[in-house]
C-alpha cells in the first residue's frame, strides 16, 4: 500500500482545521448538518492509499477521543473493477460504534398521545437523518442486479456516484491541498475554473516569456556577430525547453488512474 496522507504536522493544534476545510468546499458542505460540526471538530488527519488486491483505495479518517463514538479511526473503501473503464464494484465503510443518545445518523422522535386517549404514555419513533457520517454507510449492490427494477437501479446508481463524488473530492482536493482549503484559497481556484496543472502551465509561460526577453536582449547586444548572436538564440531555445517541467510526475502522478468516477 502507498500513503497519501495529510500534512499532520503543519495542521496539528490549528482548531477545526479539518472541520473548516471541509465546509469550505461545496461538495462536501451539503453534506455536513450542524449537528455533525461539533464531531468533525475531533477530526485530527485524513489520509488515503492505493489498494492492488483488489483494485482500488481507502480513505482514512483519525478522530481524538470524543464522546460521540468509540471509534479512533473511520475508513472507507473502494473496490473498482479493473477493465477497459473502471467501474466502481463497491464500497465498504467502518460501522460506527455510537455511544448511547449520540448518534447523528438517526433522531429519536417523540409523539404525544391524542388527548383523551386511554394510552396517556408518548411514543418513541426512531427515525433516519442526513449526516455526514452516513458516508460511512455506503449504498448496497445487491450481488445480483437482475433483482433491481429500472427506478431501484438508476436510484442506486445515482447514490454510488454521490457516494463516489465525495470521496473523489477528500481524496484528490481536500487531502493534498488541506491547508488551501482551510484559508480559503482554494476556494478562489475553483471559482476562477483554474485547478493543479492550469497553474503550473501559468508558471511555464511566465518562464517563456522571460527567456524571450533574455533572447532580445542578447540579440541586440550581438547584432554586430550575426554567427554569434544565432549561436546564443539557440542554445537559450534549448534551455527553455529542457527546463518545462515533466506532466505525470507531480499531481497528476499522485492520483491513481483506476480511480476514474464512472
Amino acid at each position: 500500500m502507498e500513503l497519501e496522507g495529510g500534512k499532520a504536522d503543519e495542521e496539528k493544534g490549528v482548531p477545526d482545521f479539518w472541520l473548516t476545510a471541509l465546509k469550505n468546499n461545496e461538495v462536501l458542505a451539503e453534506e455536513i448538518t450542524e449537528r455533525d460540526d461539533e464531531a468533525l471538530k475531533y477530526l485530527k488527519d485524513i489520509k488515503w492509499y492505493r489498494i492492488e488486491e483488489p483494485k482500488g483505495f481507502k480513505l482514512e479518517f483519525f478522530f481524538d477521543q470524543n464522546p460521540y463514538f468509540k471509534n479512533s479511526v473511520l475508513t472507507k473503501t473502494y473496490h473498482m473493477i479493473d477493465e477497459d473503464e473502471p467501474i466502481l464494484e463497491k464500497a465498504i465503510g467502518t460501522e460506527i460504534e455510537w455511544y448511547p443518545g449520540k448518534c447523528l445518523t438517526q433522531k429519536l422522535l417523540k409523539k404525544k398521545p391524542k388527548k383523551g386517549s386511554k394510552n396517556a404514555k408518548t411514543r418513541t419513533k426512531i427515525e433516519e437523518c442526513e449526516s455526514f457520517f452516513n458516508f460511512f454507510s455506503p449504498p448496497e449492490v445487491p450481488e445480483d442486479d437482475k433483482d433491481l427494477d429500472d427506478e431501484t437501479a438508476e436510484e442506486l446508481q445515482n447514490q454510488m456516484e454521490q457516494d463516489y463524488d465525495i470521496a473523489s473530492t477528500i481524496r484528490d482536493k481536500i487531502i493534498p491541498h488541506a491547508v488551501s482549503w482551510f484559508t480559503g484559497e482554494a476556494i478562489q481556484g475553483e471559482e476562477l475554473g483554474l485547478d493543479d496543472d492550469e497553474d503550473e502551465d501559468n508558471d511555464d509561460d511566465d518562464d517563456d516569456d522571460d527567456d524571450d526577453d533574455e533572447d532580445e536582449d542578447e540579440e541586440d547586444e550581438e547584432e554586430d556577430d550575426e554567427d554569434e548572436g544565432k549561436t546564443k538564440k539557440k542554445s537559450s531555445a534549448g534551455n527553455k525547453k529542457s527546463g518545462r517541467p515533466q506532466v505525470g510526475d507531480g499531481q497528476q502522478g499522485e492520483r491513481p488512474p483506476e480511480c476514474k468516477q464512472q
